[in-house]
């Protein structure tokens, strides 16, 4: 084992899965309303592992690290990727002179 002094460099990412008692919803259905669920502190989330409710500081800073995955993949796929024909034309296939596109027309 290490010995370290201090936080860690890099915020560590803990999976989360939906809470079991609202699933999800981050209510739960009294007799006339609905009321915060006290189980994952009315946020709809748990930790995978252990099925208990984050700290709040916490559970603020797993959200948006997982939001921001979110954002990155959703902007990948937005991304317009070439296909067919056109596939050719789009990056360098170094096959040219000095290592230049070459598309063959």
């Amino acid at each position: 084992m290490r010995k370290s002094h201090g936080p860690a460099f890099k915020k560590a990412v803990i999976e989360l899965d939906k809470c079991p008692l609202c699933r999800g919803r981050a209510v739960t259905q009294g007799v006339f309303h609905e009321l915060p669920c006290d189980h994952c502190n009315a946020s709809g989330w748990v930790v995978a592992a252990t099925g208990e409710a984050l700290a709040l500081d916490e559970l603020v800073t797993q959200l948006s690290m997982a939001l921001q995955v979110a954002t990155r993949q959703i902007e990948q796929l937005k991304r317009p990727q070439a296909g067919g024909p056109e596939a050719g034309y789009q990056g360098s296939n170094r096959r040219g002179a000095g290592g230049i596109n070459y598309t063959g027309d």
